[in-house]
């Protein structure tokens, strides 16, 4: 017998949680449905969903003063994420703040971003 997750329900798990904001997408009988959960009083523009993903748009309320970890921090952080992805047979997600962008074109203002990070932040993920 098959159990529909709907979204109310998933609402109440995330609530129960500590969770105030968050997207509930209805799962397909007992198969699929998505979550997506914050603390924060970010800005959030969704921008589509379906089944099986949810984009948004995630607007910091800090004013863009995130911390910058050191590169010795950074370095840590980048083989740990390495370390992690052990088996490539399965499917795998890594999401947070990783304070790093991939393209100097995702950067708006201040200086540019140092190619040589944007490259090691690349092949961290490539890896």
């Amino acid at each position: 017998m098959e159990t529909k997750i709907n979204k109310i329900q998933m609402e109440r798990v995330r609530r129960s949680c500590g969770f105030a904001n968050g997207i509930d997408v209805d799962s397909n009988g007992s198969r699929g449905g998505l979550c997506l959960a914050w603390r924060s009083n970010a800005t959030i523009t969704l921008q589509n969903f379906s089944k099986r993903h949810i984009d948004m748009i995630i607007e910091d309320s800090d004013d863009g003063k995130n911390g910058d970890i050191q590169a010795q921090d950074r370095d840590e952080s980048w083989n740990l994420l390495k370390s992690l992805c052990s088996n490539e047979e399965l499917p795998w997600i890594v999401c947070g703040d990783f304070n790093e962008i991939m393209y100097g074109f995702e950067k708006k203002g201040g200086l540019p971003r140092d190619e040589r990070r944007m490259e090691a932040f690349q092949n961290v993920l490539e890896d």
